[in-house]
């Protein structure tokens, strides 16, 4: 059953006889068809159309000040009506039927624009919008990047996971602020050289690629401040020695193929080699010399004496255990602390400071309270509790080494973007914040 918008209904439920006090609306689940009643709102900022069957947006060319907007999970074909919306700020159309990006061109003041799981072919230049800071394309059959992006340089997270790219070639040459880049799940064979402007690229998801050779990736050694790192599912991944290469090739990484890297130091060869192995070995090999050491003088004649030693030394070490796990937890305890603390200090954030905060990761940026009041825009509650079940290790995470390119429908949730445990990515992803 499809239903018609009135406005009637409308201000019955919010108890006022004026269309103009009313501000922001939730419309989500109501098996929607014709919204055209909302004309009459010229003062509405906050709109959600979420999870309805609306093919047309033409009855919003009056909201001109509208700021927030999502249509998720409509039965939309084109975006014809929201040209004239020029004070949009945030814009997601995702899971629609939509086959070009034409209308978002004018939206100038768009700061996150989300469109995932379209029918979209090619990207349009989006060179007018000056203070675009998120772009979600993924799970569209979009070829390449081209030129749509040569003049957004204040984008800071990018993804295309999940599509058909098969060059990045120089179009993010001029994205100098990009600090999360998703491109998992595509036909990628090589980086480009170009990609060495890109210096405050913190996370970077190249997961089940086409990449085989360790030639084709030189460019990450310009990529200083990289943290996370994914080339699950690519040819060279199962290289044994990449790892190793990848550790010397980015000291300052934190995560790679969603393993933590552990501490290392560079021996007097220059290799990295993990302090941990390398301690082990070194006590190994001192005791020995010891013991012979102490049989030369004559001062281990009694078995006792020996035994007496390692008894101490198990006593040492049971000692030096236990306030090691009491360090661990009270770190972990501290963690859990600050991340209360900087969760409660987002939550006081307005939404516009959450996008505008380049700090702020994809999966910060997509996560929602419920489906009446959603703090951000976009993950479902559901997929949160995923997020926790899975126990992943607060990196990205690539679980299928296989290339597969297919759509999920799920769950519903006000401004959800997947039921994969990722947003904005293909496969069961998800990135960390260290």
């Amino acid at each position: 059953m499809m239903n018609r918008l009135s406005l009637e209904h409308i201000l019955k439920e919010h108890q006022t006889r004026d269309p103009n006090s009313i501000t922001s609306l939730a419309l989500t689940h109501k098996a929607l068809f014709d919204v055209s009643c909302l004309g009459d709102f010229k003062n509405l900022e906050r709109l959600d159309l979420s999870f309805n069957n609306i093919s047309s947006l033409e009855g919003l060319k009056s909201c001109v000040n509208l700021k927030w907007l999502s249509v998720v999970q409509n039965k939309l074909q084109s975006l014809k009506g929201i040209e004239g919306l020029s004070n949009l700020t945030v814009f997601n159309a995702g899971k629609n039927k939509l086959k070009s990006m034409d209308g978002v061109q004018s939206l100038v003041g768009l700061r996150a624009l989300i469109l995932n799981d379209n029918e979209i072919v090619s990207m349009c230049k989006l060179d007018q919008m000056k203070d675009l800071n998120t772009l979600v394309l993924s799970r569209n059959p979009i070829c390449g990047i081209g030129e749509s992006l040569l003049k957004v340089k204040s984008i800071t997270k990018l993804s295309l996971s999940n599509c058909q790219v098969q060059m990045v070639g120089s179009s993010l040459k001029f994205c100098i602020e990009l600090k999360e880049l998703r491109l998992a799940h595509n036909d990628i064979k090589t980086l480009p050289d170009e990609l060495a402007y890109n210096k405050k690229l913190q996370n970077l998801d190249l997961g089940n690629n086409l990449i085989t050779r360790w030639s084709d990736l030189k460019v990450l050694g310009s990529l200083v401040g990289l943290k996370n790192l994914n080339l699950q599912g690519n040819p060279i991944a199962e290289n044994d020695k990449l790892t190793k290469k990848v550790r010397k090739l980015l000291p300052n990484l934190h995560v790679f193929n969603a393993k933590p890297i552990s501490k290392n130091s560079k021996n007097e060869k220059g290799d990295i080699v993990d302090e941990e192995k390398q301690g082990e070995l070194s006590n190994e090999k001192n005791s020995k010399h010891h013991v012979t050491s102490l049989n030369k003088d004559g001062h281990l004649n009694d078995s006792r004496d020996i035994d007496m030693e390692k008894e101490l030394k198990r006593k040492r070490k049971k000692t030096k255990d236990k306030l090691l796990m009491e360090e661990v937890q009270m770190n972990d305890n501290n963690k859990r602390a600050e991340k209360k603390q900087k969760k409660r200090s987002k939550e006081d954030q307005s939404e516009l400071d959450v996008i505008d905060n380049t700090e702020t990761s994809f999966q910060e940026l997509f996560s929602s309270n419920s489906a009446e009041n959603p703090r951000i825009y976009g993950e479902s509650n559901a997929v949160e509790g995923a997020h926790q079940n899975m126990n992943l290790v607060g990196a990205l995470v690539t679980s299928s080494a296989k290339k597969k390119k297919k759509k999920n429908h799920g769950t519903t949730s006000t401004l959800q973007l997947s039921q994969e445990v990722e947003v904005g990515m293909g496969g069961s992803s998800t990135w960390g914040d260290e």
